[in-house]
């Protein structure tokens, strides 16, 4: 149940928290190949910061995450 609330927490927060579209590919990662480092602001509460395992930073990236699993979700919009 933690993890199905983690992934949906994520799916919520991420799309509202990217910090840096500068550094965007212009085209997508290869099929297999690695996803571009993602810079997300830390959450204001300190509920959703001890959910994620975050603490003491302005930003952090997907692999800080203290997570067995996450998941991603990639909308194309354009």
């Amino acid at each position: 149940m933690r993890l199905i609330l983690y992934l949906i927490l994520v799916a919520i927060l991420c799309p509202f928290t990217v910090v840096d579209f500068a550094g965007a590919e212009v085209k997508p990662p290869a099929e297999g190949g690695v996803l571009p480092a993602i810079v997300l602001h830390v959450p204001d509460t300190p509920e959703l910061q001890q959910y994620l395992g975050l603490s003491g930073k302005k930003n952090f990236t997907i692999p800080e995450i203290e997570a067995e699993v996450v998941l991603i979700e990639i909308f194309s919009m354009y």
